[in-house]
């Protein structure tokens, strides 16, 4: 049975690896828990006599774990974006995600840079079909997908190495502080400057250590300290 699990990952990509929970993603992504296990994991819903079940709009690496690789993060990240802005209904997300599908074949359409490059407009016409938004309306959408594009960095054959959470307010200036990456800190959220994992210093914070102590001890800015506290911690201020 081991080795069947080591076989499933030998030839994988660690950014497909099945690594956070849906409590952590959630968290670290400022979503609810049960909208996000909604997506990755699909939930039953009444249906007059007894229930259905409303499949998943994201494909996890391993359908017998409810884990979520750093790919599908990145597909939740630019998801949101889709779902904050105009509160579509996940039926017609589902149809939204159809049509990219067909004219952009891939397993991960929404962290796909092609996405970025030529299937945004068709997207949010697909959209606006669905939902009959105002051109203003396709306009807002692609600023708030843009911001969430732009937190996304890729390699040179335009694969998605690292995403950078927002921790604010969703806004396109936010700092990025803080990212989460699959080659750091075993893939969780770490300071850009140093690869501190953030949830080590929020430990030391929620010790005792003053903000000031743990800029000193990293070699940090206070800035950055504050940040990795705010990325785990959620509080207005650090």
């Amino acid at each position: 049975m081991h080795k069947k699990g080591t076989d499933f990952y030998t030839d994988k990509d660690v950014r497909e690896f099945p690594t956070y929970g849906i409590a952590e993603t959630a968290h670290y992504l400022q979503i609810p828990q049960t909208t996000l296990r909604s997506w990755v994991v699909g939930r039953p819903y009444p249906a007059g006599v007894g229930t259905r079940s409303f499949e998943p709009l994201i494909g996890l690496p391993d359908p017998n774990r409810s884990l979520i690789s750093f790919m599908n993060a990145v597909e939740v990240h630019v998801l949101d974006a889709i779902r904050r802005q105009h509160q579509i209904r996940l039926a017609k997300i589902r149809q939204g995600l159809r049509y990219l599908r067909q004219h952009f074949p891939s397993r991960q359409p929404l962290a796909d840079q092609k996405f970025e490059t030529d299937g945004l407009d068709l997207f949010i016409q697909r959209y606006g079909q669905l939902i009959n938004i105002s051109q203003s309306g396709q306009l807002a959408m692609r600023g708030l997908l843009e911001a969430h594009l732009q937190r996304i960095e890729r390699d040179p054959k335009g694969i998605a190495i690292r995403l950078y959470p927002f921790t604010r307010k969703r806004l396109p200036d936010e700092p990025r502080l803080a990212v989460i990456g699959p080659y750091v800190s075993f893939g969780r959220p770490s300071l850009t400057s140093t690869g501190i994992a953030t949830a080590v210093i929020a430990e030391r914070y929620k010790a005792g250590d003053s903000v000031d102590e743990l800029a000193d001890d990293y070699g940090c800015a206070r800035l950055e300290i504050e940040e990795a506290i705010r990325c785990e911690l959620r509080i207005e201020a650090a």
